[in-house]
């Protein structure tokens, strides 16, 4: 079963304009220095920052700023030190949501995020809240026309992926979290380049939402991501096609 939701969808769609590219190459920099920083600036032999790198790549950052990144992040250039930190909280309907931040200041993170939650019916809580809902996965996409079905079943099942779903303008991969990098090199030595490749969170089991259910948790999803510090939002809501196209109306 799939871990990709309406809301991934909805995120691939959101970085197509230039205001939210921008946005993505924020997160990408922060990325990629903080793996620099973590693992050292020699790619090859660090997993973390290939996969940000590639990531940065699939957004069609430039190579001098990828350089840049790493240098900050390995301290030959200076840059702030952004420190991990993962929120989670209870959204509308019973929903969970897990909210991946970098940060350089903890406090006013953490004191942001629950007014954003309290002011969308929604409540920030403490460790254990929500990751109980989900496992940790290798999140792979690449663009739709970069390989077809059959392809797809050879190339990513053959290299350990746990799944694969047409979105439409992308293929979502979905791996066991120790397969990521290994699926991610298939892809390569395949010639195809990720648009994006991490970890994150997929859901065991997900909750449809309708009317203004869904709209809350679509909305308290959009601004959580939009948010400088958060780098990736994950819940475990899902919004059926026949209500998306109402919102869509």
């Amino acid at each position: 079963m799939s871990g990709h939701s309406k809301w991934a969808t909805i995120k691939h769609k959101k970085g197509a304009t230039d205001a939210k590219r921008g946005r993505l190459w924020t997160k990408c920099i922060k990325e990629i220095q903080v793996a620099a920083r973590l693992g050292g600036g020699e790619i090859n032999s660090n997993p973390r920052l290939r996969k940000a790198v590639a990531t940065a790549k699939g957004a069609a950052m430039t190579a001098d700023n990828i350089t840049r990144a790493i240098k900050r992040g390995t301290g030959e250039l200076e840059g702030k030190n952004y420190e991990e930190m993962t929120y989670e909280g209870t959204g509308p309907g019973g929903t969970l949501f897990i909210v991946e931040t970098l940060t350089d200041n903890k406090n006013r993170t953490v004191a942001e995020l629950r007014k954003i939650f309290e002011k969308n019916n929604a409540t920030l809580g403490s460790s254990g809240t929500a990751g109980w809902a989900f496992d940790r996965k290798g999140l792979i996409e690449i663009k739709r026309e970069a390989a077809d079905e059959d392809k797809m079943m050879d190339l990513v099942v053959g290299a350990g992926a746990d799944d694969y779903v047409d979105e439409g303008e992308s293929w979502a991969i979905t791996t066991p979290g120790d397969q990521l990098d290994t699926v991610g090199k298939a892809l390569e030595a395949a010639g195809i380049t990720p648009t994006s490749q991490k970890l994150g969170w997929v859901p065991k089991n997900k909750k449809e939402v309708a009317g203004r259910e869904a709209e809350m948790c679509l909305r308290l999803a959009d601004i959580l991501d939009d948010h400088d510090d958060v780098q990736d939002v994950y819940s475990d809501f899902d919004v059926s096609d026949e209500e998306m196209a109402k919102f869509d109306a």
